[in-house]
C-alpha cells in the first residue's frame, strides 16, 4: 500500500526519534534516591522541559509533586473551538537490576537485531517520543488540529502517587475531552491493540522479628525462632499448591471474556524454562488480567557470600499484590496486611507498612474516541483491525483522571509489547512499532478533531 504524505513524514522523523530517545535513555532516572542520584531525574525532567519549549509548547512547567518528584507539563494550542487531548507518558524508569546481565549498557540506547535496547526505551520514554513524533508530523501537514496538553510523570514506577495528588489539588490543569495514556502496548508486534483494563496494585513491606539479636546457630539453633524462616513461611502462605494467589478474603476466580492468550505463546513470551509449570488455573488471560497476583519483589537477609552461622533475629520483604477491576485496592491492602500478620508462625512479630497503592481501571471502549482510534490504528497497520486486551500492570493515574474528568474518554496505547521485556534486563523497543503508533496517534488526532 502506498504511503500517505503523513506516513512518509512520520518515517522521515524516525532518525530524530532515535537520537532523542538515546538522549533520554542516557538519564538514569530511577525515582529512588537510595539507588540513583535525584539529579538524574531532574536532568531528564529538564530535557523534556527544553524539548517541549523548542517544539512550541506554552505554559511549560516543572511541577513539584507531593512525593518529592517532578512532572513536566506543557500546552500546545490548536484551532479555536477544537477539543482538548491530554497526552501522557512517564520519564522515570525501573532500576536496571543486574547490569551484568544486559548485553549492552542499560542506559545506552543500542541497536541490535532490528530493535533498540535500553532501560525506558519502551516503558515509557519511548511513549513520549511517540507523542512528539505524532505532533511534529501533523505540524508539517496543516498543523495540530486539537488543543494538546502533555504531562510527563516522574514517579509512575514507584507508585508513590505524586502526580495523582497534584492533579487532585489542581483539577483544572489536566482537564481534557480525551486522554491518551501512552504507557501500555500491543498484544503482539504488528497487532494494533488498545488496553481495556489495568490491574490495580498495592505494595507493602513486611518486617518479621523474633529475637533481640542474631544468635550462634550451633549454640541456639533448633529452639531459637528464626525470623528468616518465619518470613519464608509467611510468604509461602500467599500461594496455593498450584501457585495461585491466596490472600484470605480476596476473590480469585474471575474470568476474562475478551482476547485470549494461548499458553504456548505465553510460555514463549515469558521465556519459561523447559519442564517448568505455570501458576494457577483457568486461562492465561484469566490469570494475568482478571485475577489477583502476588509477587515477592525482594527480601532483606544475609547474602550467601559472607553469611555467618547465625539464627536471624529479623528479616524483611517487599510484596506486590496486583488486583483486577472490581476490587478496591485499599481493601486489598487491608486483606493482605491481615493475612501476613495472621500467617506468622511461633508468635513472631510482624509489622506491615504500605509503600504504594493504585486502583484498577476499566475503560469505556464504546466511546467515540475509540472509534477514531480504531480507524487510525487500522490505517497505520495496513488494514489490521484494532484488538482489545487487558494488561496485568498498573497505571494509578488513570483512575484519578477518570474521577476528576468523568466525561473524558481515556485510551491506552503504547510500545510495551511482549518482546519489549519491560521491567526486565535487556528492555527494548521496536522502531517499527514506534513509527506505526506515532502515525496512528497523528491520524487519531485528525479524526478526533472532526
Amino acid at each position: 500500500m502506498p504511503q500517505s504524505p503523513l506516513a512518509r513524514t512520520v518515517a522521515a522523523l524516525q532518525p530524530r526519534a532515535r537520537t532523542e530517545l538515546a538522549e533520554l535513555v542516557a538519564f538514569k532516572s530511577v525515582a529512588d534516591p537510595a539507588q540513583f542520584p535525584k539529579s538524574e531525574c531532574e536532568a531528564a525532567a529538564n530535557w523534556i522541559t527544553d524539548t517541549l519549549r523548542a517544539d512550541g509548547f506554552q505554559d511549560v512547567a516543572l511541577l513539584d509533586t507531593p512525593d518529592g518528584t517532578q512532572s513536566v507539563y506543557g500546552f500546545l494550542p490548536g484551532p479555536a473551538g477544537a477539543p482538548t487531548v491530554l497526552l501522557y507518558a512517564h520519564y522515570d524508569v525501573q532500576p536496571p537490576l543486574d547490569e551484568t546481565a544486559w548485553v549492552s549498557p542499560p542506559f545506552e540506547l543500542t541497536e541490535r537485531d532490528g530493535r533498540w535496547y535500553g532501560r525506558g526505551a519502551a516503558d515509557c520514554k519511548g511513549g513520549l517520543i511517540m507523542h512528539l513524533t505524532a505532533l511534529r508530523a501533523l505540524k508539517e501537514h496543516g498543523g495540530v488540529p486539537v488543543n494538546v496538553k502533555v504531562i510527563v510523570e516522574g514517579s509512575e514506577e514507584q507508585g508513590t502517587g505524586g502526580l495523582e495528588r497534584y492533579a487532585e489539588a489542581h483539577p483544572e490543569l489536566l482537564s481534557a475531552d480525551a486522554i491518551v495514556i501512552g504507557d501500555t502496548g500491543n498484544f503482539r508486534v504488528g497487532l494494533p491493540t488498545v488496553t481495556a483494563t489495568l490491574r490495580g496494585m498495592t505494595l507493602v513491606r513486611v518486617q518479621v522479628d523474633t529475637l533481640e539479636g542474631n544468635l550462634h546457630s550451633g549454640q541456639f539453633g533448633g529452639a531459637a525462632p528464626d525470623a528468616l524462616a518465619a518470613l519464608i513461611r509467611i510468604l509461602d502462605s500467599l500461594r496455593a499448591e498450584d501457585g495461585s494467589t491466596t490472600v484470605t478474603g480476596l476473590a480469585a476466580d474471575a474470568t476474562w471474556d475478551g482476547l485470549q492468550y494461548p499458553e504456548e505463546d505465553f510460555r514463549k513470551d515469558a521465556k519459561i524454562l523447559d519442564g517448568v509449570g505455570l501458576l494457577g488455573d483457568g486461562t492465561i488471560a484469566d490469570r494475568i488480567w482478571a485475577r489477583p497476583a502476588v509477587t515477592v519483589l525482594g527480601i532483606d537477609c544475609p547474602p550467601v557470600v559472607g553469611a555467618t552461622p547465625s539464627v536471624q533475629a529479623g528479616a524483611r520483604a517487599l510484596v506486590s499484590l496486583r488486583v483486577p477491576p472490581g476490587t478496591d485496592a485499599a481493601e486489598a491492602t487491608k486483606l493482605l496486611a491481615a493475612h501476613l500478620e495472621t500467617a506468622a508462625p511461633w508468635g513472631a512479630r510482624v509489622a506491615v507498612e504500605q509503600v504504594g497503592q493504585g486502583q484498577a481501571f476499566r475503560a469505556d471502549t464504546t466511546s467515540p474516541a475509540y472509534t477514531s482510534m480504531a480507524e487510525a490504528l487500522q490505517e497505520a497497520y495496513d488494514g489490521a483491525e484494532m484488538q482489545t486486551s487487558g494488561m496485568g500492570g498498573s497505571i494509578p493515574l488513570c483512575n484519578t483522571l477518570a474521577a476528576l474528568y468523568p466525561a473524558a474518554e481515556i485510551l491506552l496505547i503504547g510500545l510495551s509489547e511482549p518482546e519489549a521485556q519491560i521491567h526486565a534486563v535487556n528492555e527494548s523497543v521496536s522502531p517499527q512499532e514506534l513509527e506505526r503508533l506515532s502515525l496512528a496517534e497523528a491520524l487519531f488526532l485528525r479524526r478526533y478533531a472532526g
